[in-house]
């Protein structure tokens, strides 16, 4: 068994994509810390503009990264009116774009906007006692009213990973899961 958490909408940043919406030699303020060691959410939002509407206040996560990369779930691609492809994190190559205001700037993505794959991130000891690697894709199965399982869950392990499935909040909300419940890795 591990724990689960809903992964709402979310942006990584790069710096110069911060230094434009924030203004120049900004540094990103910690919220609070997230499960993942050094990852925190920040106090920065901004706001999400696509062809057919906008989602206002999208969170900020750091540190920054070496490419912009937003997060978001299907729905919320009605909403912008894009198509997010279902990806791994830092797989952006071909995805959609969309306009990202800040208070003190815009920056236009060409493409970086993906509905993150499920994915369970481990330290390399769970990968061993779980007899799971890097890479590999399980099963993980929920419980209560609304069980189900989810196939195609990616094992990401790495020595600095702390043991935890994550999923988007669509995903989670249809199986009526609740961040921390405990779910069940399947290997066939």
């Amino acid at each position: 068994m591990l724990p689960a958490a809903l992964s709402n909408r979310h942006i990584h940043l790069s710096q110069v994509d911060i230094e434009t919406l924030f203004g120049k030699t900004y540094d990103l303020t910690k919220f609070k810390d997230l499960s993942q060691p050094g990852q925190y959410a920040a106090e920065e939002k901004v706001d999400l503009v696509g062809p057919k509407g906008t989602i206002k206040g999208v969170r900020v996560l750091g540190p920054a990264r070496g490419k912009t990369q937003v997060e978001i779930s299907l729905a919320d691609g009605f909403v912008l009116g894009v198509k997010p492809p279902i990806r791994d994190s830092g797989d952006v190559a071909g995805s959609p774009g969309v306009k990202i205001v800040g208070p003190n700037g815009e920056v236009e993505m060409q493409e970086g906007v993906i509905a993150a794959a499920r994915h369970i991130h481990m330290h390399t000891s769970d990968a061993e006692a779980f007899g799971v690697v890097d890479k590999q894709r399980i099963k993980v199965r929920t419980t209560g009213e609304r069980a189900v399982i989810f196939e195609n869950v990616l094992v990401r392990a790495h020595e600095t990973y702390a043991l935890e499935m994550h999923i988007d909040v669509d995903e989670g909300n249809a199986a009526a899961l609740k961040n921390g419940e405990m779910v069940e890795l399947i290997i066939d």
